[in-house]
């Protein structure tokens, strides 16, 4: 965990994203996003707009189901937020819209 924390932040250093806050839900499993606290909390810093940009290791560290995916998608695009994913080479700010 130590080590994907560590290269998100070098990602964001490089990317020249400046780094909010860093969400950690430990050991919680990405099964469910209602039941992930800081989870919850990135969303509503996000709505706020005190966010633009979600880094995350991978994509399956984010959602796990298609369903929960689509959800953050829709509240992405609405608070004009991005989802960037390093391993899985997702950039939701490059997307066709």
């Amino acid at each position: 965990m130590v080590e994907q924390k560590e290269k998100l932040l070098q990602l964001c250093k490089f990317k020249e994203y400046e780094v909010f806050r860093v969400y950690e839900d430990a050991g919680i499993s990405a099964k469910n996003i209602k039941d992930r606290p800081a989870f919850q909390e990135m969303l509503a810093d996000m709505k706020q707009g005190k966010i633009n940009y979600i880094v995350a290791y991978k994509l399956d560290r984010v959602a796990r189901s298609v369903r929960d995916l689509e959800e953050l998608i829709a509240q992405l695009e609405l608070y004009n937020t991005y989802l960037v994913c390093d391993k899985d080479d997702v950039n939701t700010s490059t997307a066709n819209r």
